[in-house]
């Protein structure tokens, strides 16, 4: 077995490339170094806030603003200055940053926040040939993966949870039972006020939409009477008509959506809610105390007291820069508290438990909670899993961090690494995508958009229709005119094979167009293999199981049957020869006895 001496030979003229400098992304540089590490290069693109300062334990507050690369580089090289650390301040999806850059490196390390960058980098491994360890932490969770091209999955073998789950429309204006659609609606109030006006975020009650938890429920006369009324009128200009009173939101709006009964069938009813009450619901915080209690649950009135200081302040904010749009900022203390209060008075409303300010701004900014204790432990076992590669220990192992003991009692577990999925759209040979859309309704511009550059996590794809060799898409603009039109317009029907071919990525892989009528607009469905053809396979499956538990069961009533028979056989030989045993025993009796009588009978002649 090497000594420690010729593993530190291989560790300082290894060269590594760290993509992140966060949380996850301080401790492994200082760990790097620690360990003897000569040749590291980190890109990020991120800056420090103040929030970081609690864990990114190289960050100081006179840093606040600055690159996390650039830091991270001059404070990692002040306590070893021996060490040949270089950063980039940019995208990882930057041109620069192409499949020969990743293979001037002989590993590559990540300490990513997010899927996307996560896959493209998965990618980028895969295309130059370059062992991975992926890595992730969210609270007291914790994960290591170590992904080596042809010998373990890839980072894309198993589908992920979306990063933010979206919602129906009719649950966010109409009937939201959970408090993230309360978030979620508090934030389209205010890109409805202050920001940049999305019909698709409007707030006011949907009056076309059905009820989607019990579709058989049809309206009644209460429904015919809200619908005789005029409809709610725009967040917007109402706003701006009446100085930003909040009755509408939470009060005529609501009873508006009252009087729509078939939704409230199954439900219990919002309460409306006038601002005169509001203020007197609860004990009531000024606007400026409630800004430091953000971990403290508002009452209604000091929610109350909060949306009323808030309209004022971002009022003022918009006449002071009237060129500008704001836009929704978790960081901005005025906006993310408007969005609490907002969230929490509609929660109320609707008997949902109302949260804290904090709670909500991880909601509404999709925040995953990181603590430093579990990004030491994951940066820890990323630097072993690096060692064993570099050494050539074939013993790798992926690793995982929970919050609460296992039956074993522990926290930390590990175990080796998954083979390749081979229906892996990413690495494996065969790259197919199946894709369920209505081709007279989803546009060229929606399956570049929507499909391939952000469920699918291509950059610059080009795609060819195989069937007749036309070009779809083109990433130099040279198809732009097409991306109006719909896929059936251009001869996409269902059985299409569109090659797609992304040459950032070095990446191809076959889509499989097919139809689903039931699917509006550009929205479709995703899947890794044809539907029909797995359903067909399941229903051979179940028909073979079928046909199999018949002939078990056939044979078992066939089994069953010949040992019946053979119980009766036997018991009717037995009952034969208990019949039959008086009369044996008679004959005996009676031959013995005539048997003397002779005997006599020749004694007494003699």
């Amino acid at each position: 077995m090497p000594s420690w001496k010729e593993k530190h030979g291989k560790i300082q003229t290894t060269k590594l490339l760290v993509v992140g400098a966060g949380g996850i992304g301080c401790e492994l540089l200082k760990n790097l170094a620690a360990t003897g590490f000569q040749n590291v290069h980190v890109i990020d693109l991120d800056t420090i806030d103040i929030s970081n300062l609690n864990r990114q334990f190289l960050f100081r507050k006179e840093h606040v603003s600055s690159s996390k690369a650039e830091i991270a580089t001059k404070v990692v090289k002040q306590f070893c200055p021996s060490i040949n650390l270089g950063f980039d301040h940019a995208s990882i999806f930057e041109e620069e940053f192409n499949v020969e850059f990743f293979k001037k490196f002989d590993m590559v390390l990540n300490a990513l926040d997010n899927k996307k960058a996560r896959n493209h980098v998965n990618r980028m491994c895969h295309a130059a040939n370059k062992p991975l360890i992926e890595s992730g932490s969210s609270g007291y969770f914790g994960q290591v993966q170590v992904i080596m091209r042809g010998k373990t999955e890839c980072y894309e073998c198993q589908e992920k949870p979306a990063s933010q789950k979206t919602f129906p429309g009719c649950t966010i204006r109409n009937t939201p039972s959970e408090h993230i659609h309360c978030t979620v609606w508090a934030k389209h109030v205010f890109n409805q006020l202050f920001g940049e006006v999305d019909i698709d975020d409007d707030v006011s009650p949907d009056m076309e939409a059905e009820d989607t938890e019990n579709p058989n429920e049809t309206g009644n006369s209460q429904d015919d009477e809200a619908a005789k009324e005029p409809a709610p009128i725009g967040t917007r200009k109402w706003a701006e008509s009446v100085n930003f009173d909040a009755a509408k939101l939470f009060f005529q709006d609501i009873q508006y959506l009252v009087k729509m009964d078939h939704l409230w069938k199954q439900r219990k009813p919002p309460t409306p809610l006038s601002f005169a009450v509001a203020t007197t619901t609860g004990e009531s915080l000024s606007f400026a105390d409630a800004q430091n209690k953000d971990t403290s649950i508002w009452s209604i009135a000091t929610c109350a007291n909060v949306f009323a200081g808030c309209v004022r302040e971002l009022l003022k904010e918009i006449k002071l820069n009237p060129d500008v749009t704001l836009s929704f900022d978790k960081d901005h203390p005025i906006i993310m508290a408007f969005v609490a209060a907002c969230a929490n008075v509609r929660a109320h409303l609707f008997s949902i438990h109302t949260k804290t300010m904090f709670e909500i701004k991880a909601m509404a900014g999709n925040i995953i909670p990181a603590i430093a204790s579990t990004n030491a432990i994951v940066a820890g076992m990323i630097v072993t899993e690096a060692v064993k590669m570099i050494d050539g220990n074939a013993d790798v192992k992926s690793s995982f961090i929970r919050n609460q003991p296992n039956p074993r009692g522990k926290i930390f577990l590990e175990g080796a690494p998954y083979p390749p999925n081979p229906k892996c759209y990413v690495c494996s040979e065969t790259r197919e995508v199946f894709i369920y859309v209505n081709p007279a309704e989803m546009t060229v511009g929606a399956l570049r958009d929507k499909v391939l550059m952000q469920e699918l996590n291509m950059l610059q794809p080009d795609v060819m229709d195989t069937n007749t060799a036309n070009v779809v898409l083109s990433s130099d603009g040279d198809t732009d005119s097409l991306l109006p039109k719909k896929l059936s317009e251009i001869s996409i029907e269902d059985g299409a094979i569109l090659t797609c071919d992304d040459f950032m990525q070095d990446m191809v892989l076959k889509l499989f167009i097919r139809r689903a009528n039931h699917l509006r607009g550009d929205n479709f469905e995703i899947a890794r293999s044809d539907k029909e053809k797995d359903e067909e396979e399941a229903r051979k499956k179940e028909q073979e199981k079928h046909r199999l538990e018949e002939a078990e069961n056939k044979e078992k009533l066939e089994t069953d049957h010949k040992s019946e028979e053979e119980e009766r056989r036997k018991r009717k030989v037995d009952e034969k020869e208990s019949s039959e045993e008086p009369d044996v025993k008679r004959t005996k009796v009676e031959e013995k006895t005539g048997g003397e009588e002779n005997e006599n009978k020749i004694l007494a002649m003699e």
